[in-house]
């Protein structure tokens, strides 16, 4: 009797029908993968209240720019919309998914982190954070401050209002309900770190864990 969790499932048809449109995405599923078409709420906690005249968003740390905006400045900076497919440790994929926000070339400039600084922490509601390297961030230019998905603003499960989006790491980097970044120049384990993710997480690699 076959194993029924949905990976399998995708390689039996795979296998039993090679041309299946499924066959379309080839280089777009990484390694112990299946897709979905729809997107799947995952989170630690419960989701918190917006409210935007007391909430802000920082940056600081190793920079020479430290940065507080409201919520209405943050709506006044410049924006651009990615699609990217993205991919959750938890192993579902979903592809051609559409965002908008700040993009991360704005931080980097307007900011001016340190030569010294190497790495981010993501700081959220309830204390959450993850850590991202920096260079991971410079090298893919679909990283963004999202504040809408298909065109919309974001949904509270999925981040509203604010998220970070690195979808070209394991999905739980784009840590949700965004309130500031933080620049540092050694690194130190975020949330889901702390508990043995690993912390770069190439889903390419499967760096699951640490």
């Amino acid at each position: 009797m076959p194993n029924d969790n949905p990976l399998d499932k995708v390689l039996r048809l795979k296998r039993a029908n090679p041309q299946r449109p499924f066959d379309s995405h080839a280089g777009r599923l990484p390694p112990g993968q299946y897709l979905t078409d729809k997107f799947p709420v995952l989170h630690y906690g419960s989701v918190p209240r917006f409210d935007p005249k007391t909430w802000d968003f920082k940056i600081w740390g190793l920079v020479d720019n430290p940065i507080r905006l409201t919520w209405d400045e943050f709506l006044k900076l410049p924006t651009k919309r990615e699609v990217v497919d993205i991919h959750c440790v938890t192993r579902w994929s979903k592809l051609d998914t559409a965002w908008e926000g700040v993009p991360w070339s704005w931080v980097m400039e307007t900011a001016r982190p340190k030569p010294e600084a190497h790495y981010i922490m993501a700081h959220c509601e309830f204390d959450f954070t993850a850590d991202v390297p920096l260079d991971e961030l410079l090298n893919d230019e679909n990283v963004l401050l999202a504040y809408k998905y298909g065109d919309k603003p974001l949904e509270p499960d999925h981040g509203y209002p604010l998220r970070l989006l690195v979808p070209h790491l394991y999905f739980w980097k784009s840590a949700k309900w965004l309130r500031g970044i933080e620049f540092m120049e050694k690194d130190r384990p975020g949330f889901w770190e702390g508990y043995g993710y690993h912390s770069r997480g190439d889903p390419w690699t499967e760096e699951r864990f640490s």
